[in-house]
């Protein structure tokens, strides 16, 4: 009898069925997928660049088609060169690009080739990953860098991508800003422009990890992320246990327990972070601004700043300020300072929070600002441009200013006048000197169990819109605490001006031997607004920050504070260009934490806040003095005029 197919295919083993009665399929999937050009305005391509030490770094090209002597524009980054290339599957230039450039008003009109390259140890790159990698010397013994790194790549594009006319800018924000500020360490001769952008410069001073002195916890899952992995996208993802913030990090008690809790103790840089919390030789030999100002100007560079940055207020002004006096020929150091969080620049200007700027200030900066300066550098014709050496919007009065330099208050006839605004008795803030009072203090107890939370709870986790915005928060609900004292002016009659950093003077007291002094200035709105009635009375926030008041004698050692002693602390705040105007009143509000965006002070003096116990933490009575001879008081930039 005849076994029957179907009866074979019971039967027989099925691999070697299909060897004897079926031919094996061909592959569908082509061993290289070519796509048809015919009709793409733009050609991309994927290489890996050589670097002097063998590594190479993955980097991707988009030349427009049909360039001929076109400019180079470079961002070097961490955050995935593909994805930052990719942002459509588009066939045009300007989609591709839309997001982190916003293509359309500067690169994709401008005809300019853009190069975005994935730094050493991050995604497609080679290598290892050092967050912020120092130069070379005693903080980083191998012979490579970001400046090297930069170097070598710089040469290599101009030397293959046959359509560049050998010019190059390099530009990017926040760490890819701090990327242009590497590359003017021993700049390559083709490299003719640099854009820093929101730039992390110093990450003890004023910007992402610590503010003088106070450690800014709510980064911790951006170094958990960043350096859990080459490309962020395997097992390193914080997690949360809490809706709100507030509660995860009062669980934990101290960064510290947090960071073993998480696992951080895996990762090199929380290692550095807990082990270096003063500003020690680790903090001062990587402060960009001190780094640059010991070198040549060789480069025209636009330092672009926002003055709500959430995250990096503290680096653009800074590197200004340090290279600044170097441009003798006043041609190549440009500030640009604007209403923005941190990257705005590149989205939308228009408002930011509740604030209503009548236009798109992010558009007008691109266009009439970075796509002139950018042309004027790189183009061959080197078309003119029009750009004054610093522009800055001034708030209050939603008005850009044209100045010969930073702080300078306005274009010409005026000037700053340093004027103490006097925190009085009865919670006055005034112009005025301190009158004598039956007592000569205001103050708070200051409770490490129920710190003042830096924005309305429930606090969500750093990143995103909702982070972007905390700097313009409402400070309605602080003002209102027991542990938060709000001076006030009078309503005003005339526009009060700043135009710079203001300088706190507090002469202070703690019951504890340790604290920290957060102090805002704040333009306090009218009753009423017309127009815009959720504006009604809102306390917005000009310029704020916090001091570890351990530091008070010397940022490099931390000292036990004298308990029930009226002590003097200065420090600056962040850049302001603010008018303050009829109608409104000025504030002045301290308090001694700002939580969870700041680890909380114990209030009881331990070598290292990291590793404080629970029974360190404890409440202090904190006092601001305002007899005579202990006048505190706020030293603002006024601009008067001459």
């Amino acid at each position: 009898m005849r076994t029957s197919l179907a009866a074979a295919l019971l039967c027989a083993p099925l691999a070697i069925l299909a060897q004897q009665q079926y031919p094996a399929l061909p592959s569908e999937t082509p061993a290289r997928l070519t796509r048809p050009a015919d009709e793409f305005d733009y050609v991309k391509r994927d290489v890996m660049i050589p670097m002097r030490d063998g590594v190479k770094l993955h980097t991707v090209i988009i030349v427009p088609k049909g360039a001929r002597r076109a400019p180079i524009l470079l961002t070097r980054t961490p955050y995935n060169a593909t994805d930052l290339t990719s942002h459509a599957p588009s066939a045009h230039l300007g989609p591709i690009l839309q997001g982190y450039d916003n293509a359309v008003d500067v690169i994709v009109e401008g005809g300019y080739i853009r190069v975005v390259q994935d730094i050493r140890g991050k995604y497609g790159s080679e290598g290892d990953y050092v967050m912020n990698r120092p130069l070379r010397g005693p903080l980083n013994p191998t012979p490579v860098d970001h400046a090297t790194d930069t170097y070598d790549t710089i040469d290599w594009l101009v030397k293959n991508i046959r359509e560049t006319n050998g010019k190059v800018g390099i530009l990017g924000i926040s760490y890819d800003g701090f990327l242009p500020l590497m590359a003017l360490v021993n700049p390559h001769p083709a490299l003719k422009v640099s854009v820093p952008m929101n730039p992390m410069v110093d990450g003890w001073m004023g910007d992402d990890w610590f503010h003088n002195g106070a450690f800014r916890q709510q980064m911790m899952p951006y170094i958990y992320e960043q350096e859990g992995t080459r490309a962020n996208d395997g097992d390193a993802r914080w997690f949360t246990l809490h809706h709100d913030d507030y509660d995860t990090y009062m669980q934990a008690g101290t960064a510290g327990e947090l960071g073993r809790r998480r696992g951080l103790d895996q990762m090199g840089f929380w290692q550095k972070l807990i082990e270096h919390p003063g500003y020690d030789t680790f903090w001062r030999e990587q402060a960009v601004d001190t780094l640059l100002a010991a070198l040549p100007l060789q480069v025209p560079v636009m330092l672009v700043h926002s003055l709500w940055d959430q995250e990096d207020i503290y680096g653009a002004p800074a590197v200004y300020k340090a290279i600044e006096p170097k441009d003798t020929a006043h041609d190549k150091v440009f500030l640009v300072l604007g209403p923005w969080h941190h990257g705005q620049e590149i989205g939308d200007g228009s408002t930011l929070g509740a604030l209503k700027f009548g236009s798109d200030t992010a558009l007008y900066f691109r266009q009439a600002i970075l796509r002139p300066f950018l042309d004027h550098y790189l183009k061959d014709e080197a078309p003119a441009m029009d750009v004054a050496p610093v522009t800055a919007y001034e708030t209050g009065t939603n008005t850009w200013r044209r100045l010969s330099a930073w702080p300078a208050g306005c274009a010409s006839g005026c000037a700053i006048k340093s004027t103490p605004l006097y925190l009085g008795a009865g919670l006055k803030a005034t112009f005025d000197a301190a009158a004598s009072a039956a007592s000569p203090y205001e103050e708070y107890v200051s409770d490490p169990a129920k710190p003042v939370p830096y924005r309305v709870r429930p606090n969500q986790p750093a990143g995103g819109a909702y982070w972007a915005r905390w700097l313009v928060d409402d400070q309605r609900e602080a003002s209102g605490r027991p542990d938060v004292l709000a001076f006030s002016s009078d309503v005003l009659e005339t526009p009060v001006k700043i135009s710079g950093q203001p300088i706190v003077n507090l002469i202070a007291s703690t019951s504890g031997t340790d604290a920290d002094w957060v102090v805002k200035v704040i333009d306090v709105y009218p009753d009423e607004v017309a127009g815009q009635p959720e504006m009604g009375g809102y306390q917005l926030m000009v310029s704020a920050d916090i001091f570890r008041g351990r530091y008070r004698e010397g940022f490099a050692d931390a000292k036990p504070i004298a308990a029930n002693t009226p002590l003097p602390y200065r420090f600056a705040l962040p850049n302001a260009n603010h008018a303050f105007l009829p109608g409104h009143r000025m504030m002045v509000q301290i308090q001694s934490s700002w939580f969870p965006l700041y680890d909380r002070n114990p209030q009881t003096f331990v070598r290292n806040i990291f590793f404080a116990r629970p029974e360190d933490f404890r409440k202090a009575t904190q006092r601001v003095y305002h007899a005579a001879g202990q006048a505190s008081c706020i030293e603002l930039p006024v601009v008067v005029q001459q």
